[in-house]
């Protein structure tokens, strides 16, 4: 009998699309750090899956086969039935209004079906962990409407609150080197490559200085962006 880590992030995979779910799960297993323990082509096969095995993240498409949940209530009962579950969406509907909507609901993470299988992957760790995931590109972008005064997400960015986050926050200068290049639009793999630094170093650095920075989502960097980088001269 095979056994595993008990560390291990327990995955659950949910897309119509075969295919797709093959080459998900393929890639995930790859990761040592991650179990595969069901790929399932409706949310009903995955909501009774979730009664009797123990999963971490659920990793969903969306848009399901007509017949099914559309993605909002999937990730609306998904997150009152099981709280404990971090939900990341992957999926080829990728717009600001989509991701909040996705994010409002319940989702800890949301990401294009286009992206590299490492940002799949650390998107995975990433949620696992009860961080926010969203890619640099649609943070900056949630971050831009949302100064233009369409509140997709919730939180108050006055300047004076933005004035002590950035003054409390104390960044080390790594800390302050990763968020330099986060903001610059390169991801937490681009980071470990430019640093020779390990996925895991880099995205603990990154998380370490959204809490020191009292952020919980990536897009709140950028909508802090401007103050940030003149106050910590980063």
């Amino acid at each position: 009998m095979k056994t595993f880590r008990r560390n291990n992030v327990s995955i659950a995979l949910l897309d119509d699309h075969f295919l797709v779910l093959r080459g998900l799960s393929d890639v995930l297993r790859e990761n040592p750090d991650f179990d595969v323990v069901g790929t399932f082509t409706s949310s009903k096969e995955l909501l009774n899956c979730i009664k009797t095995i123990k999963v971490d993240v659920v990793i969903a498409d969306y848009e399901l086969a007509p017949a099914d949940v559309d993605g909002l209530n999937l990730i609306k009962t998904l997150t009152r039935l099981h709280p404990d579950v971090a939900v990341l969406v992957v999926s080829a509907h990728y717009n600001p209004a989509t991701v909040a909507l996705a994010l409002r609901g319940g989702a800890q993470g949301f990401i294009g079906k286009n992206r590299p299988f490492e940002e799949i992957q650390n998107a995975a760790l990433e949620v696992s962990r009860g961080r926010t995931f969203i890619e640099p590109q649609m943070a900056q972008e949630l971050a831009n409407q949302q100064r233009h005064g369409e509140v997709l997400i919730s939180g108050n960015y006055s300047e004076a609150n933005v004035r002590q986050a950035v003054s409390l926050s104390a960044l080390s200068p790594k800390e302050q080197e990763v968020i330099r290049c986060f903001l610059a639009g390169m991801t937490v793999t681009d980071i470990a490559e430019k640093f020779n630094r390990s996925l895991k170093t880099i995205s603990g650095q990154k998380q370490s200085a959204m809490r020191k920075l009292g952020l919980k989502a990536d897009h709140e960097l950028f909508i802090i962006k401007d103050e940030l980088l003149k106050s910590l001269h980063i």
